[in-house]
């Protein structure tokens, strides 16, 4: 058992990180150890980001205990750099939480300073002469390169400044001169959000905070209003929207709803949360309420504009968008399906299941395509062919006079087929049962009932045939 975070106490005594418990027990015995939890240590962490993303929307994890912010042009909207990082820092303090940070032009140097310095805002310019007394470790290089250029006499990040290039490549490898030119600002380095960035977003900053389900639609309304504008630039409305709702004491929730096609009015789109909310509102906890309310378009298509004709068309369409939208963001995606067809005359492949709200986006060229059959077809086919036993079969092509599905027996009274479906080779090979031609029939049995059935093989050349139930013909 190693040690593998400290407080300011622990630090103090001089303990440190990969120390054995065992021994640092013996410095200081009545030492109290909690058993790590990395899981929870993310979720704390990611939660944190989720905070800041009140700052920026550009926000990355750092290893373990740490943050990435990128506030290229965010810092003007909080009064200066140096209002933003004094307001990050009070407000993590209020939390409980004793936080270090910094603002350069680099996230190497951010780093560095951050960690083996005492933070704060660094011009530009002035790297060098920061980084020139700090360890080598603050340049994030690997505790073996770390101590292999400590042997060296190279302490400093100021002795590898002075130090001639290609020797120390040669020596060390090219990482080292990466984090040095990464850490000065000479190399570029790009963060990675851990969120996807929206295209579009307006938030409302609140006097007061709110926690009623209908203030928080009234401001979406609102925020969704302003949106409007930025669409109608753009020629596009969203498909897929978030609302962010960033509660006092820091917690943050997020709820997206996506529409069946692109979408500007306001009053849809808050009416798409009022059903995400009251699917959500008992998981929903306000605590003392919300203080910022974003609304991001996460997805966004191109808007056609067209005028309804007399038949009221363009009217039906969009009632039956809006009640897909409506019932998809109340119950989920999956709740509405509808059937698309795919190129292929296997039955069971020829179409497939898709949520109703991606269906009704589907460009127009994918509809109306012709069932890839001549004769009639089940509505739906069984989820997977089950086998069946028949009897007194009209060989070599006939149907069976009877057969045994699901603990019954059937009489068949009236029988039309046989219509021969070859397999495709491409995906189920030339060998093998799998392989086999199939000739489906439609039969009636002596109660009136219509079913879908297929003989896998023949009797001129397969040893052994086999007969499945496919469908029910309503």
């Amino acid at each position: 058992m190693r040690l593998t975070a400290l407080d300011e106490a622990a630090e103090a005594i001089n303990l440190r990180k990969s120390m054995g418990v065992a021994e640092a027990r013996a410095i200081f015995p009545t030492l109290d150890v909690i058993e790590e939890d990395p899981a929870a240590d993310l979720r704390f962490l990611e939660a944190i980001a989720d905070w800041c993303d009140r700052y920026t929307p550009l926000v990355a994890l750092d290893g373990n205990d740490g943050l990435f912010l990128d506030i290229t042009g965010c810092a003007h909207l909080f009064g200066g750099e140096k209002v933003l990082l004094k307001d990050i820092l009070s407000r993590l303090f209020q939390m409980g939480l004793d936080a270090r940070g910094a603002i350069t032009s680099s996230p190497g140097l951010s780093w560095a300073v951050s960690r083996f310095a005492q933070g704060g805002i660094i011009d530009e310019g002035e790297a060098e002469r920061v980084v020139a007394p700090l360890p080598v470790a603050s340049l994030r290089l690997a505790d073996d390169t770390v101590a292999s250029l400590r042997k060296m006499g190279l302490k400093y990040v100021g002795d590898l400044m002075e130090t001639p290039r290609a020797p120390l490549a040669r020596r060390f490898g090219a990482s080292v001169l990466l984090r040095l030119d990464q850490v000065l600002g000479t190399d570029e380095e790009p963060i990675s959000p851990r969120l996807p960035v929206a295209s579009l977003s307006a938030e409302r900053r609140l006097m007061e905070p709110v926690g009623a389900e209908e203030d928080i639609l009234a401001i979406t309304d609102q925020i969704a209003l302003s949106l409007k504008p930025s669409l109608e630039a753009r020629g596009a409305g969203g498909r897929v929207f978030e609302l962010v709702l960033f509660r006092v004491d820091g917690r943050v929730f997020r709820i997206s709803a996506g529409t069946a096609q692109p979408l500007r009015d306001p009053r849809r789109i808050a009416a798409l949360f009022a059903e995400r909310l009251q699917a959500v509102y008992d998981d929903l906890d306000a605590g003392y309420g919300f203080e910022i309310l974003r609304l991001n378009v996460l997805r966004h298509e191109t808007f056609v504009n067209s005028q309804g004709d007399f038949e009221h068309r363009q009217q039906k369409d969009a009632s039956l968008a809006a009640f897909v939208e409506r019932v998809s963001a109340r119950l989920g995606e999956d709740c509405l399906q509808a059937f698309q067809l795919r190129e292929s005359h296997v039955p069971e492949r020829a179409s497939i299941t898709v949520p109703a709200i991606d269906h009704l986006s589907a460009p127009k060229s994918r509809e109306g395509h012709p069932p890839p059959a001549r004769s009639e077809r089940p509505i739906r086919l069984l989820q997977k062919a089950e086998p069946m036993d028949a009897f007194a079969v009209e060989i070599p092509d006939g149907a069976p006079a009877s057969f045994h599905w699901r603990r019954m027996q059937h009489r068949v009274l009236k029988s039309e087929g046989p219509e021969r479906l070859a397999m495709e080779w491409w995906i189920d090979g030339v060998e093998g049962i799998d392989a086999r031609d199939r000739d489906y029939f439609r039969i009636e049995d002596d109660k009136g009932r219509r079913f879908w059935i297929y003989r896998q093989g023949h009797y001129e050349r397969d040893a052994a045939q086999r007969w499945f139930m496919h469908g029910i013909i309503g």
